[in-house]
Parts: structure tokens; sequence; C-alpha cells
């Protein structure tokens, strides 16, 4: 089987879609797919007529007898027109519909919820990352589920982290700093809890939403957390490993997940979880792996996170139930193959 898959701007870049896509490069051909990647305009989920024409023309070159999967940052925001020039059948990989991003206007939401929904009305295939995902797309979007797969994201094998009895606590948060990630919420959380031992590390790009950033760091100063809390930016698959091997908590206040990849690994290396239940992080989150709170509510996290930075024998069994539920999870091979066999059947 022959693929070419699409996808927008830097595929290097350190978020879980191009994760992604770079473990479907590497691992689809062990599942018998010569799969070729197709770079597109960066430009998506808002592009420029440039990108549009761009784009229809690198579709259209796309040979007959391949399969073509678009990743739904760009295919999201195609027209219909620019779907229609490529000259074989089309496939589109969604982590999260545009639409359910944080911080957009409803002018803007309502654009971009009937722009996906049109484009995925001519997908001959839609693969979602999650049955959350799914199902979203088959209630919202109107996606017959016959023509749904799901491909969770892969999560390997890790060391475990061995629980520490204290007294300080640190706490590490992993995403790219947008303001669906929720980290103002987070701060907030963290300035109720100035009686307790506790840091935090925020790995994650600080480029992606530059003016989010910002308003983070004025946050964090306004709040007086400068010594407790590191935004680290963006870090290697080493240096991520290394913070994981240090933390004690697991946090993620986000809005809403498609999935929530950094939950995985945090329960691969048996981290108990504080984590908002936004979207699919419902679903990804076992129970009795750490404390699940509602998103958008600060108290509620800073309940949370008191309950396990001031206990430490309830942070050692939250993290065996977290090691437990991490032994299930499936790996990257398991995501590619079943990304091949949507592929390889018929809709």
């Amino acid at each position: 089987m022959r693929l070419v898959l699409a996808v927008p701007g830097d595929l290097s870049a350190p978020t879980g879609g191009y994760a992604y896509a770079r473990q479907l490069l590497a691992h689809l051909p062990a599942q018998g797919v010569a799969v070729t990647h197709l770079p597109l305009p960066g430009g998506f989920p808002d592009p420029a007529p440039d990108d549009l024409a761009r784009t229809a023309g690198l579709l259209a070159a796309v040979p007959a007898e391949a399969a073509l999967l678009i990743d739904g940052l760009a295919y999201g925001a195609l027209p219909p027109a620019v779907i229609g020039a490529a000259g074989c059948p089309v496939a589109a990989l969604v982590h999260h519909p545009l639409g359910y991003e944080t911080g957009l206007s409803p002018e803007r939401t309502a654009v971009l919820v009937a722009g996906e929904r049109a484009a995925l009305a001519l997908a001959s295939r839609v693969v979602a990352t999650s049955r959350y995902t799914a199902r979203l797309l088959a209630a919202e979007f109107g996606v017959a589920p016959a023509r749904i797969a799901i491909a969770e994201p892969g999560t390997p094998p890790a060391a475990r982290v061995t629980p520490r009895p204290g007294p300080h606590a640190r706490l590490l948060a992993v995403g790219t700093v947008t303001p669906r990630k929720g980290y103002a919420i987070l701060v907030r959380a963290l300035a109720m809890l100035a009686d307790l031992d506790w840091s935090l590390t925020v790995a994650g790009s600080l480029d992606r939403a530059p003016d989010c950033a910002a308003s983070l760091r004025d946050l964090i100063a306004a709040s007086a957390l400068e010594s407790r809390i590191t935004l680290a930016g963006p870090v290697t698959p080493d240096a991520l490993d290394r913070l994981y091997a240090g933390a004690d908590v697991a946090v993620s206040a986000s809005l809403f997940e498609g999935y929530g990849m950094a939950l995985t690994e945090a329960l691969a290396r048996g981290l108990p979880l504080v984590a908002t239940l936004g979207g699919a992080a419902a679903e990804t989150v076992p129970p009795g792996t750490g404390i699940a709170v509602p998103p958008g509510n600060a108290p509620a996290l800073a309940a949370g996170l008191r309950a396990l930075i001031a206990d430490p024998a309830r942070r050692a069994e939250a993290a065996a139930a977290s090691w437990a539920a991490g032994q299930r999870l499936p790996d990257w091979p398991d995501t590619a193959a079943a990304v091949a066999a949507a592929l390889r059947t018929p809709s």
C-alpha cells in the first residue's frame, strides 16, 4: 500500500499532533505501508489564499494509485474545491475539531465548525485519535460512524518513577502554552497553595501563542510565584524523560483534549495525576490514578492539588494505580496498525 501523509507546517514541532505524524512515518512501513510525507504550507488552520492555492497544487500531484491522509490541522480548514483537487480518495486524521480551540470568537468558532463539517463530508475515511473524538464527529459533524476508525496515540513503555515521601512535591505540566491548556487556571490554583511545599515545571513551547505566554509570565509575577514556577519551553525527549523521572505529580489544567498524550506519558511512568476532565481526558485518565476535577475551576484544581501534595501516602496509592493503567496502553506500532487497517478497509 502506498500512502501520502500530508501535514502542514514544521513536522519537528514539539506538539502531540506532530509527534503522532512522526510516529506514523516511522512505524507504518512495518505494516506494509510505503508512506511519504507531503509538507503543506504552515498557515493552517488560518490559511491565506496563496496557502490554499499551493495546497490544491500539491494535492493534485498525488498519484492516483496512492492513498492520501491529511492531518486535521489542515484538513478541517480546506474548502471543498481544494479537497476535490486531489486525484485520489482523501482521508482525514482528526485529533480534535478546529472550532473547539479555546479563545476563539463565537463567529470564528461557527465558521470553523461549518467548514470542518463540509470538509469531513468529503472524506473517504476519517481516522480519529480517541473514542471521544469519534463520537463527537458523529454527533456534531455528521460523520457516519461506519466511516470513522479510531487509532489512539501510542505510549512507549517507560521506567517507573518511584514515589518519594516528600515533603517537597515536584509538579510537572507538559504541553504547549496556549489558552486551551489552561495554564492561567493552574497558576491561580497554585496561588491558593502558598502554605505547601511545591514547585512546578511547565514543559512546552512558548511560541505557539505568544500573547498567552506573556500573560502567563505576568500572572506568575503578580502571584509572586517566580521562584516556584519554571517555564522551561520546549524540551528534548531526553530532557522530558528527566523531568518525568524527577516529578512527583503530573498536572493538567486543559480545558479540552482530543486525547491527552501527556496524560498517558505520565501513566506509563506511574505518576499520580491531578487532571481536568475536558473532552477526551475524562476517558484517558482511569479512576484511582489521581484526582479528577472539572475544567476551568481553579478552586477545585487547588483542592485536588492540595490533597496529593499534602498526603504522600495518597500519592503513592495513586502512583500504583497509575503504573497499572500505564501498562495497558497501546504503543506506536499498535497505532500504525490501526491506521493501516482503517485505510485498507472500504468505508
